[in-house]
């Protein structure tokens, strides 16, 4: 069959299936999976050639990678660290240890393939999460952002493991020591150059092809700079996917952001559907005819331990029960890259053909029961949850108000207030409905309406506007807001309230230079009164309290840089308090100078 009519097939397949997949609410990736099943060799047949679609299909899963990474700063990847490294890293080997003991003591496998095959198995797809969540709408929530973190911390993962396979094999199949810190210093050297060089270089060809003015060409530069990142890693020896998240992180704070998400984002979705389609192709219907207990018995066990110590994991860290129910069953199925990875154990010896095929049914299988079980647990989720009537956001329109206040708690009103006496126009965002109630008693205009969707700021004036006052109480409705305030009206001037340190530290990730703790200045006013109610003079009092407020404000800055690093920040907070403490005394000292001075 030619390429031309093999692609038809696909094609036809999938605008069939996958549509009505959709409707019944069990995702579009379940759908481009029963497409690959049906026109593939082990059904119809009418696509025999499952290799070549899925080499050519892999383009999807890079492009995805991009796109991810074009989302992420890398002040943010930062941020981020001990989350990817620590939930992570524990995912990876907890769940594998889990896994690989299932294999050995009761499936009976040898100690080398229990290992790699526990280890392999341990990897969620970044693939089907992904565009699952979007689906979903979960994937700004703390679930979408649980879930990015272990996945990326996966995808890394897969260069050492694929490092230490040669270690497993006994004989022949051993490398040169040598040989392998050669390729991994080569690895090293690729990724330093990417986030050096890279950003440098890439930006310098976006902006020749931008004064050409020729959209195709622009178009086949987007897909250069993923292929050619992509290539340059596999040539080091790195996973083409994470040279392709590097690429996207080097440019993801470029004024061609959008442009080249514009630009990847149409072959994204189309490649990476046909990716699925080519995964359930290779999955050989015939190991599930001949042995339907071992196989579903394998892919319940894999799916409920990797639910279950997920889930165990991300509540550990501090997450509710429902985001980590949540979080641990979308990240329940195997991965793509256990595909690449026993490949690469069969070609070292480790274990035979059948197992792989195997292996890659269970995998296979285990992606199909994601899109459903997370459609029970939500289910579940929503009944023995307090049942809320939702409330239909209000219509607005844009007044021309030069300023939008998102919260109108405490702070808001206040501000409000001021702003009304002075006449300056505002238009006022709530998302707590006793409250809108209540502030609207006194005739005051305040919308209904969540300031984490674009469209609803975009209606509320925020082309026009000119400040946006951040002063959301909830922590993370607070960063969403901003994230969205930053990706699509970067010319609003945002000031934003925090309630913590660490809130204030999270929103100056994201550019928010005007913060205010809500509680710092009132604490200061009442400890100035305080020191007054000691006989302390006036002038005394205020002097002491501005002195602390500056070093605070000055250790506030300096602690953004590494304030998810507690140790750094407690060191730091002991210094400031040092100097803050000599800088009192030496005060003291310079007032009985003068004291005695004056006497």
């Amino acid at each position: 069959m030619s390429m031309m009519i093999t692609l038809a097939v696909l094609l036809l397949g999938m605008v069939l299936v996958v549509p009505f997949i959709k409707r019944l609410g069990l995702g579009s990736v379940l759908g481009y999976l029963l497409v690959g099943a049906i026109v593939g060799p082990q059904c119809l047949g009418l696509v025999q050639d499952s290799k070549g679609v899925k080499e050519a299909s892999e383009l999807g899963v890079i492009m995805l990678l991009f796109l991810i990474g074009l989302e992420i700063k890398p002040s943010r990847l930062w941020t981020m660290r001990k989350t990817v490294l620590g939930l992570g890293g524990s995912q990876i080997i907890v769940t594998g240890a889990a896994i690989g003991a299932a294999l050995y003591y009761i499936a009976g496998f040898g100690s080398q393939e229990a290992i790699i095959v526990g280890l392999g198995l341990a990897l969620s797809s970044t693939a089907l999460v992904l565009p699952l969540l979007s689906d979903l709408e979960l994937i700004k929530t703390p679930v979408g952002r649980t879930s990015f973190a272990v996945l990326l911390m996966q995808d890394v993962a897969v260069i050492p493991l694929l490092a230490v396979l040669p270690l497993l094999v006994d004989g022949p199949h051993d490398p040169p020591a040598n040989v392998e810190r050669v390729q991994v210093y080569i690895a090293i050297a690729m990724i330093i150059a990417v986030l050096t060089g890279g950003r440098f270089l890439v930006r310098m060809l976006l902006q020749a092809v931008d004064k050409a003015r020729v959209s195709e060409i622009a178009t086949a530069t987007a897909l250069l700079i993923v292929l050619g990142m992509a290539s340059l890693a596999s040539i080091a020896g790195v996973s083409t996917s994470l040279g392709a998240f590097l690429a996207g992180v080097i440019l993801s704070d470029s004024e061609y952001k959008h442009e080249l998400e514009a630009d990847i984002a149409p072959f994204e979705s189309l490649l990476l559907g046909m990716f699925f389609v080519s995964v359930g192709m290779s999955a050989n219907l015939s190991l599930l005819s001949g042995e339907p207990g071992s196989i579903l018995l394998a892919v319940f066990a894999l799916v409920a331990i990797k639910a279950v110590v997920g889930t165990g994991l991300i509540r550990l860290t501090g997450r509710r029960w429902d985001s980590s129910i949540r979080a641990g069953i979308v990240l329940s199925q195997g991965a793509e890259f256990g595909f690449v990875l026993f490949g690469a154990a069969v070609k070292e010896g480790l274990f035979d053909d059948a197992m792989f095929s195997k292996l890659l049914l269970i995998i296979a299988l285990s992606m199909v029961t994601t899109p459903p079980l997370m459609l029970l647990v939500e289910a579940l989720l929503k009944r023995f949850s307090p049942k809320v009537v939702a409330r239909e956001f209000d219509a607005m329109e844009d007044s021309g108000a030069p300023v939008l206040i998102i919260g109108f708690g405490r702070i808001g009103q206040i501000v409000g207030r001021i702003l009304r006496v002075r006449r300056i126009a505002f238009t006022a965002l709530e998302t707590d409905i006793s409250q809108l109630d209540f502030v609207r008693r006194f005739g005051i205009d305040v919308y209904y309406g969540d300031a984490s969707r674009p469209d609803l700021l975009k209606a509320a004036g925020a082309n026009s506007a000119k400040a946006a006052l951040v002063c959301l109480e909830d922590e993370e409705q607070s960063i969403q807001v901003v994230e969205t305030i930053r990706k699509h009206f970067p010319h609003l001037n945002v000031l934003a309230s925090a309630n913590t340190r660490q809130h204030a530290h999270r929103l100056m990730t994201f550019g928010v230079t005007n913060v205010v703790r809500s509680t710092l200045h009132s604490s200061l006013l009442i400890t100035e009164r305080l020191l007054e109610a000691l006989q302390m003079s006036h002038a005394e009092a205020k002097r002491t309290v501005e002195l602390f407020r500056v070093h605070d404000e000055r250790a506030l800055i300096e602690q953004a840089a590494f304030w998810d690093d507690a140790q750094k920040v407690l060191q730091n907070a002991r210094q400031t308090a040092q100097e803050l403490e000599e800088l009192f005394e030496n005060d003291a000292k310079s007032d009985l100078v003068s004291t005695r001075a004056a006497q």
